[in-house]
C-alpha cells in the first residue's frame, strides 16, 4: 500500500490526551504462542494494574504487556516497536508481551495517517516517538512511586532491568511492587528520552519474537480459528462482473453429507457445513448459475476505455517550466506507449473471516490491517451500533494491501446472521483470485525531448488508471487527483521541464481496484527507468552514466538499488518503436 509522500495527516489526539488514554476494553480472544497475552479477562485479573498510556500496561506480577495498534504481517513490528518501550523502560525485550490493540481510532489512530490503520511502510516511522514516549512515561512514574515509597528523590533512583534502585543505599523495588502505587499518581507532562548515545536495545538485529511460534506451527491465524459449534461456509459470489444469480440447485446442495444449510446474500451464495470439505462438496452440487452484468467485458475493453480516457484529458499533478516548447525545441524526441495489467494478490492465507452474532452483539475474528473499518462496516451490514461489535485480529499470512478492504469481514456477517449460527467464512483460492481488490490496470503515455548533447530537455508523463484512493479514502483525492497513480511519476530525476498527469478511468462496478504493495510506483518506477534506458540509447550513451548524469542534477539520490527496478509482472512496452527521431 502506497501512502507515503502525501503528508502527515494531523493526528486527532493531543499528547496530552495520548498519555491520559486508557488501554481500552473489549475481548481479546486467547492466542496460542507465549508471544501474546491470552487475553484482557487475565489482563484484568490482578488488581492496580499500571497503564500510563495506551501502548502501555504493567500489571502487579511484573508483567509489561505493549498494546499493539500496528498488526503484524511479517514486517516484524511485534519485535521491533517493543524494543522501543523496552529502551525507555530499561527491561528485556524479550520479557513484553504483546496485545493486539482493539478497534478505536482515537487511541489507536496511526499519526501518519489519521486512522488505524497498518499499511504504507509506515509502522516504525509513526509510533518511533508515541513508543518511546510511553516506556518514558511509565519509567519515569515509576521510579517517582519508588521514591515516594522510600521518602528520597527521585533524582537519586533510577531504572534498571524491570526494577528501580536507590542509589544512595542500594535498595530495590520491582516494577510489579510499584505498579499499584504508580496508577495512582498523575501522569507527567513531559518526560525525558534517553540519549541515542546510551542505547542499549535500539540499534541492535534481535530474533524475531514470532519466529518459533510460526515455524513450530503455534502461531495462530484467523484460518486457524475455530469456536465450538462454529461452522464452516465455503462462499461464491458472481464470477461475472455485475452478474446476477439466475439458479441454483439447493437440494443437491443439501443431499451432501455434512451441509447444514444454503444461504444467499444478494449476489453471493454459502453452503454451511461441518467442515471445508462438506462446504466444498455442497457448493459443487450446488452449481449455481449466474446471467447478466459485464458478461463480454474483457482486457481489450478495459484498455480501451483507459486508452479513451488518457487521450481525452487529465489533471496535472506537477508542471514546471515549459513542456511543449522544450520538446518543440528538441534536437531529438522521443514516445512511448507501456501498460501493466491488473495484479491480484495471491496472499499465502486466502480471506477468511469468523462471525458470531448473538443477543449480546458481533464477534468477528480476522486478520485485518484495518480494525476499526471493519467494525463500523460490519456493523452497518448488519444494523448493530459500533460498540456491539467486537473484533478480534489475528497474525496475517500476507496482505499487501489486500487486508486494508473490509469485503470479506462484512461477506462473512452477512451469512453469519442469516446462517443463525457461528460460522467461517474461507474463501477457495479461485473466490480469492477472482474477487481481488486488484492494482489497477495502467496506460502511460511518455515523450522526451532531448538536446544536442543527448541531454533531456523536457519530460513529459501521463498515467491513466481506476482510482484507488476516490474510493479507499476520498478525503486524498482532491480536484481529481490521484497522488498514489502519480507516484514516482518522474523517478528520482529532475528535468529542466517536466510535466506530470493523471486521467481517471473506472472500470465497471463490481471489478474491484485497491492497494498493491506500493500500488503508483510499482508500475511507475518500471516505466520510467524503461524510458530512461530509451533515452540513454537515443543518445548514444551508456545508460548507468546517463543516469548519473541526470541524478547530478536531482536534489537527492534515491538508494541504488532502485535505479534499475525488476519489472513488475506483466507490464510491457506496447506500440512500435517510435525513437529518437530527428529534427
Amino acid at each position: 500500500m502506497a501512502m507515503k509522500d502525501l503528508g502527515e495527516v494531523t493526528p486527532r489526539l493531543s499528547r496530552r490526551s495520548f498519555l491520559r488514554a486508557a488501554a481500552g476494553g473489549g475481548l481479546l480472544i486467547a492466542v496460542n504462542a507465549p508471544m501474546f497475552r491470552a487475553d484482557r479477562a487475565a489482563a484484568a485479573e490482578t488488581q492496580a494494574n499500571f497503564a500510563p498510556g495506551a501502548f502501555i500496561r504493567i500489571d502487579t506480577v511484573g508483567r509489561v504487556t505493549a498494546i499493539m495498534p500496528q498488526v503484524e504481517i511479517g514486517q516484524g513490528v511485534y519485535t521491533s516497536l517493543p524494543m522501543l518501550i523496552a529502551e525507555e523502560l530499561e527491561v528485556d525485550p524479550g520479557q513484553i508481551l504483546v496485545e493486539h490493540a482493539p478497534p478505536d481510532d482515537k487511541l489507536y489512530a496511526n499519526p501518519r495517517l489519521g486512522f488505524q490503520a497498518t499499511g504504507g511502510s509506515t509502522s516504525m516511522a509513526a509510533f518511533y516517538e508515541p513508543f518511546r514516549q510511553a516506556g518514558a512515561t511509565a519509567r519515569t512514574m515509576l521510579v517517582a512511586a519508588a521514591a515516594a515509597t522510600w521518602g528520597v528523590d527521585a533524582s537519586s533512583c533510577r531504572a534498571e532491568n524491570g526494577a528501580v534502585i536507590h542509589d544512595g543505599s542500594s535498595r530495590r523495588l520491582a516494577y510489579g511492587d510499584l505498579a499499584a502505587r504508580a496508577a495512582a499518581l498523575p501522569v507527567p507532562e513531559k518526560v525525558a528520552l534517553k540519549d541515542p548515545k546510551d542505547f542499549r536495545i535500539i540499534g541492535r538485529s534481535l530474533k524475531r519474537r514470532d519466529s518459533v511460534d510460526k515455524t513450530t506451527g503455534r502461531a495462530q491465524y484467523s484460518i486457524d480459528f475455530l469456536a465450538p459449534g462454529m461452522k464452516i461456509a465455503v462462499a461464491q459470489a458472481s464470477p461475472i462482473i455485475g452478474g446476477r444469480l439466475a439458479g441454483m440447485d439447493e437440494a443437491a446442495a443439501l443431499a451432501v453429507a455434512g451441509v447444514a444449510k444454503v444461504v444467499r446474500v444478494d449476489e453471493t451464495v454459502a453452503v454451511i457445513a461441518d467442515h471445508t470439505g462438506a462446504a466444498r462438496k455442497g457448493l459443487a452440487a450446488l452449481n449455481p448459475q449466474w446471467t447478466g452484468g459485464a458478461s463480454t467485458y474483457s482486457t481489450a475493453d478495459l484498455v480501451g476505455d483507459l486508452d479513451k480516457a488518457i487521450a481525452g484529458g487529465a489533471v496535472v499533478a506537477s508542471n514546471q517550466g515549459d513542456v511543449k516548447n522544450a520538446l518543440s525545441a528538441a534536437a531529438k524526441t522521443l514516445e512511448a506507449r507501456y501498460e501493466a495489467p491488473l495484479l491480484a494478490h495471491g496472499t499465502m492465507e486466502p480471506m477468511t473471516c469468523a462471525v458470531q452474532i448473538t443477543a449480546g452483539g458481533c464477534d468477528v475474528w480476522v486478520g485485518t490491517q484495518v480494525i476499526a473499518r471493519v467494525q463500523a462496516a460490519v456493523a452497518e451490514a448488519i444494523g448493530l451500533p459500533a460498540d456491539k461489535v467486537r473484533v478480534h485480529n489475528f497474525l496475517m499470512g500476507g496482505a499487501f494491501g489486500r487486508r486494508l478492504e473490509t469485503d470479506y469481514a462484512v461477506q462473512a456477517a452477512r451469512i453469519a446472521r442469516q446462517a443463525g449460527v457461528p460460522v467461517k467464512v474461507m474463501w477457495t483460492r479461485e473466490e480469492d483470485f477472482q474477487h481481488d481488490a486488484f492494482r489497477p490496470h495502467y496506460v502511460d503515455w511518455l515523450s522526451a525531448g532531448l538536446d544536442a548533447n543527448g541531454m533531456p530537455t523536457a519530460f513529459s508523463h501521463r498515467v491513466a488508471a481506476s482510482s484507488v484512493m476516490a474510493r479507499w479514502t476520498p478525503a486524498w483525492f482532491v480536484n481529481g487527483l490521484d497522488p498514489d497513480a502519480v507516484d514516482g511519476a518522474a523517478g528520482p530525476y529532475k528535468f529542466p521541464n517536466q510535466l506530470i498527469e493523471y486521467s481517471r478511468a473506472e472500470p465497471p462496478a463490481g471489478l474491484m481496484t485497491g492497494w498493491w504493495r506500493g500500488v503508483g510506483v510499482t508500475h511507475n518506477a518500471f516505466v520510467v527507468e524503461s524510458f530512461v534506458d530509451e533515452m540513454a540509447e537515443a543518445a548514444g550513451k551508456d545508460p548507468v552514466a546517463f543516469r548519473r548524469r541526470l541524478l547530478a542534477e536531482s536534489p537527492g539520490r534515491w538508494p541504488s538499488s532502485t535505479l534499475r527496478p525488476r519489472r513488475p509482472a506483466g507490464a510491457r512496452r506496447c506500440l512500435p518503436d517510435r525513437r529518437a527521431a530527428s529534427r
